[in-house]
């Protein structure tokens, strides 16, 4: 994982060095610990924020050189808005906009985990912390030259507390989560010449060093299986597809698993209906759902989460090779229905609707969620701040929409319905894997409907969230992670046996 901060709990009484942070509000004023802590400088701060018309406003901080009367090298007051006024949300953009705010160059940062009116709580804690280490988060592994706005920070981060046991306590699930997270950026990251489907298949399978049963199915298998969606799509490339089914049996035996799926298209030319040339390299993240769902079971199995849960990822490349499907093909899933292709660039559908099925028919899981990087329609509806939310159940709708607060990947549900359907019935097949251009995203959607059979299920379009976002508090990185943090608060918060 492409990280190189140390992040460690200190108590408030801790000698400070290097950078000092502190938090205020609009009031201008610290708590006990923090104003213990600056002593004399108190007045240097007080002159500064006069004079720099510093209010303690959001996002707003004051950066003080060599501060007098304190013995650190440089003193940061980060403002945090109108007293009382932060969420439980906000404390990992914190985090996460203290490390924006210091240079590559710095060996030491202590943050003080305190509020005006008193220490953090140890969950908030954790959440700041986790936001520094996503913040920090740099894919540089292929630079043989850096400059120094390309050089990633690697100082010591000490996190000043109340209680050091009951940070390193919160700490520890929400650490797992983050490496889960990384794990996903390094995968989007990665070139497709590095990362293609067998090479991806092998780093999901370091998953076992934590538990994660894996099964790999090669191309004889899949045709076994009678995959021929999935491998239409393959069959382009001279690289054959794989499927990668991870499994973690956290809960109690027996107890049906929840279950994740995800688009792996390791790169996406289009196939016979070959992309514009602008931006495809961007291509090599169209594997961002497969990404999320390995990071989501590395998260699970991090933190040893009390539940049976199943990660499945249909992985291919989707090249204009002699041997590459046409629109105008036919292809049989595993299910029996039939597939038209209409535009080979509409690939994505076609990976999970195998996979879909094999989970389905396999697991008979309590819900499926998918997660796929499908189509260009949902930008135009959404944007960059939500994925599309597409389901058959309105209590995982739900439970979704809550955990995308909570975690601030959000998500917007979206219709489904039997009109939308009727516009990929085919005239040759059971389906065409395209419908008119308006509403893509659904039709989309509806295609995938077809291969859950009536099993609780949501499908996350994430072409605006899992690759190329807008720059974070918390990301700055090609490959978001998006996903991870926001399914694991869905099965922590609803689905883990009680211990």
């Amino acid at each position: 994982m492409s990280d190189a901060v140390k992040i460690g709990f200190v108590p408030f009484s801790a000698a400070p060095k290097g950078v000092l942070v502190l938090f205020t509000d609009e009031s201008l004023t610290f708590g006990p610990a923090s104003a213990k802590i600056l002593g004399a400088a108190a007045e240097t701060v007080k002159r500064a924020a006069a004079t720099s018309r510093f209010k303690g406003k959001s996002g707003n901080s004051l950066d003080i050189l060599a501060p007098a009367n304190l013995k650190v090298d440089r003193l940061i007051v980060a403002g945090t808005g109108k007293a009382g006024s932060l969420k439980a949300e906000d404390y990992i953009r914190i985090g996460g906009a203290t490390v924006g705010r210091l240079k590559a160059n710095v060996d030491s940062v202590m943050i003080v985990a305190e509020l005006p009116d008193g220490a953090m709580k140890p969950d908030d804690v954790a959440a700041i912390a986790s936001g520094v280490r996503l913040r920090a988060y740099t894919f540089d592994r292929y630079k043989t030259k850096k400059k120094d706005d390309d050089a990633r920070l690697k100082a010591d981060v000490s996190i000043a507390v109340a209680d050091v046991a009951a940070a390193r306590r919160a700490f520890a699930p929400a650490d797992s989560v983050t490496d889960g997270v990384l794990v996903a950026r390094d995968l989007v990251n990665e070139p497709p010449n590095v990362l293609y489907p067998d090479e991806f298949a092998k780093r999901a399978s370091q998953l076992r060093k934590l538990g994660v049963k894996i099964e790999i199915f090669d191309k004889k298998a899949m045709t076994k299986l009678g995959m021929g969606a999935l491998l239409g799509v393959a069959q382009g490339s001279v690289r054959e597809g794989r499927m990668v089914v991870m499994r973690w049996e956290g809960g109690k035996k027996g107890d049906k698993p929840v279950a994740f799926v995800g688009k792996g298209v390791c790169f996406d030319t289009g196939g016979i209906s070959i992309k514009p040339a602008g931006s495809m390299e961007e291509m090599k993240g169209d594997m961002a759902g497969a990404a999320c769902v390995v990071g989501l079971m590395h998260a699970l199995a991090g933190r040893k989460a009390r539940v049976n849960a199943v990660g499945a990822i249909g992985l291919v490349e989707n090249m204009p090779d002699g041997n590459a499907q046409r629109p105008g093909d036919i292809v049989t899933t595993m299910s029996g229905q039939t597939i038209e292709i209409i535009n080979t660039d509409a690939e994505g559908r076609l990976v999970l609707a195998d996979v879909l099925w094999y989970v389905t028919k396999t697991f008979k899981p309590k819900f499926i969620v998918d997660l796929a990087t499908l189509t260009g329609a949902i930008m135009v509806a959404l944007g960059t701040e939500h994925a599309g939310l597409f389901s058959n159940n309105d209590e995982l709708s739900e439970r979704l929409t809550l955990a995308g607060r909570a975690t601030g990947e959000h998500v917007w549900r979206m219709p489904l319905g039997p009109a939308y359907d009727k516009l990929i019935d085919s005239k040759f097949a059971d389906m065409k894997n395209t419908g008119p251009r308006h509403g893509g995203s659904i039709t989309a959607a509806q295609l995938l409907q077809r291969f859950v059979d009536g099993t609780p299920w949501a499908h996350l379009d994430i072409a605006g969230t899992g690759m190329g976002a807008p720059s974070s508090d918390i990301n700055t990185s090609f490959g978001t992670g998006y996903g991870v943090r926001l399914l694991d608060r869905l099965v922590a918060d609803h689905y883990e046996a009680k211990k």
